[in-house]
């Protein structure tokens, strides 16, 4: 299967078929990542930038991890010390990344459509790594790899995401990534983070939290968003999680083989407690190994070799036994 794109820019803009490809190279990726070796040289040669004008840890090392288990050349560009500090558009600024050789870069915006603006002017793939309230594709994709590793397919899953719909860009992108893949995301939360535009993408809007959790297959948390937050728009955070934190008290609704995710970081105590956190059907931390591997397989389909035919598996798995160097 074809990834005939030149960057990652949304789940939107990718297929069933296509986010399926991902994550069959993802779990290949995943084979690497837990070998002894961890590194191949199927990137060597190429150069991946990391453009963060947002605080990150998970995403960002996520990617640079990545980038250098496939032996690219990484480069992250601290935002605060660049020339954007002087003022610099991001037109130029990816101009100027683009001249200097840049393959991949990978940026992280608070600006919605800041990815795309870039895409459109420069040579270089582009992956975007969250924009403002929009998407954050490669979270989904992650999240859809994590699920599919436990049940095979995301078929008729019913995935309850809790929490802060309205400022959160990876209930967008798994919602849409979700619907494309077979399964039926139920959403809850307090009334005023729910936009009002939800149920049109195909998710289900749930009236209690109890009804969001019955009989789940997976159930998602979600970080409150109180940096995007521009008026007080819950309480307190007692009474958050209160009334919509995850705990022993309510989990027990969801199926008992039941998933427990969340795109971290988690504010422990509110979103979810940590019994829950660190409880036995918690997938937090392989969701972060996931990531890794998810964000492999899209650098290894946007290096060129495999973004213009169809994917040769037997080249990707050859890598750990051919091209795995100390």
């Amino acid at each position: 299967m074809k990834l005939n794109k030149k960057d990652v820019l949304g789940i939107s803009e990718l297929t069933a078929d296509e986010i399926s490809s991902v994550l069959d190279i993802a779990s290949i990726m995943k084979k690497i990542i837990l070998s002894g070796t961890k590194k191949t040289n199927y990137l060597r040669g190429k150069t991946v930038l990391t453009l963060f004008y947002e605080n990150s840890t998970r995403t960002r090392v996520s990617f640079e991890l990545a980038a250098k288990y496939l032996s690219a050349d990484t480069i992250n560009i601290n935002v605060s010390t660049s020339s954007v500090a002087k003022g610099e558009t991001l037109i130029d600024t990816g101009k100027t990344l683009d001249s200097m050789g840049a393959d991949i870069i990978i940026i992280r915006h608070s600006m919605s459509g800041a990815p795309h603006l870039l895409a459109k002017n420069v040579n270089s793939s582009v992956i975007n790594a969250g924009d403002g309230m929009h998407e954050h594709p490669t979270q989904a994709l992650l999240d859809m790899f994590t699920i599919r590793e436990y049940y095979k397919s995301l078929k008729g899953l019913k995935v309850a995401i809790i929490g802060d719909i309205y400022h959160s860009r990876v209930a967008r992108s798994n919602i849409m990534g979700l619907i494309k893949m077979g399964a039926k995301p139920v959403i809850f939360g307090p009334s005023t983070l729910i936009p009002t535009e939800i149920e049109s993408m195909g998710a289900k809007l749930s009236p209690t939290i109890d009804d969001a959790l019955y009989q789940a297959d997976v159930v998602m948390g979600l970080r409150m968003q109180l940096e995007r937050q521009k008026h007080a728009l819950f309480p307190t955070k007692n009474e958050y999680a209160k009334f919509f934190g995850l705990n022993e008290s309510n989990m027990y609704l969801a199926k008992e083989n039941a998933l427990w995710m969340h795109p971290g970081p988690v504010n422990r105590g509110v979103e979810m407690s940590s019994n829950v956190i660190d409880g036995r059907n918690s997938v937090i931390n392989e969701q972060v190994t996931n990531g890794i591997a998810v964000r492999m397989a899209l650098l290894y389909m946007l290096s060129g070799k495999e973004s213009k035919k169809e994917v040769n598996y037997n080249n990707i798995i050859s890598i750990p036994m051919q091209e795995v160097y100390a």
